[in-house]
């Protein structure tokens, strides 16, 4: 009978209220019983061990912190060196792309620059709400980690392309404001991508400013 090795595994988010926190704690409870899994909030309450997963993570992860681990991952959302940066999902969607590659990748000093394990797309019809949106994401994310742990004697990283590079700057709240004089269908991709607890739409008019929920009946 072939005995499967153990692994400590480590996930590393930033905040308990990102809506992928409760799929990664769903994915812990599913992980085989032999490997060990830690969901933790911050780089100082990790030790070491084989796979640290840098999973919505806004954190610095210096080399030091790294070589704590045979492996240290990201999950990214663009095809890479296309779309660095921040929230990279969200900015294709307001470009009216609908198949958007999410990559797995090896944390570097520079951001978003390490060589890419995995591949996925994420195919999106166009109605999706924010959280449509993200389940799906988090179903992809928790693929390719599960696809890493399984994989990583056989996966051969590559190194990204050198061309075609660019960055996505960090959303603000002030990205989701809603220009009152255009229509809804102008501006639907912006009303859909925007969390309606963390960073909601929201429109000023005649000296106010108004939420925007929107929700599937």
């Amino acid at each position: 009978m072939k005995v499967l090795k153990a692994m400590d595994i480590t996930i590393l988010t930033s905040s308990q209220d990102h809506p992928i926190y409760n799929s990664l704690q769903t994915w812990k409870n599913l992980n085989p019983k032999h490997n060990q899994v830690e969901i933790k909030l911050s780089a100082n309450e990790i030790s070491g061990g084989d796979f640290l997963f840098l999973i919505s993570c806004s954190e610095i992860i210096t080399k030091t912190i790294r070589d704590k681990y045979k492996y240290c991952l990201i999950v990214h959302a663009s095809d890479l060196p296309s779309g660095r940066g921040w929230s990279p999902h969200i900015w294709q969607i307001l470009e009216g792309k609908s198949d958007i590659t999410v990559s797995l990748l090896e944390a570097e000093d520079k951001v978003d620059t390490g060589r890419i394990w995995l591949q996925k797309t994420m195919h999106l019809e166009g109605h999706e709400l924010y959280n449509e949106i993200n389940e799906c994401l988090s179903d992809i994310t928790l693929n390719l980690m599960s696809a890493a742990i399984d994989q990583y004697n056989k996966i051969k990283p590559k190194a990204q392309r050198t061309d075609d590079i660019s960055y996505y700057p960090k959303r603000t709240p002030s990205d989701s404001e809603i220009d009152p004089s255009l229509t809804i269908e102008q501006q639907f991709d912006l009303l859909r991508i925007a969390d309606p607890d963390r960073f909601p739409a929201f429109f000023e008019l005649r000296g106010q400013r108004y939420k925007i929920k929107i929700e599937k009946i």
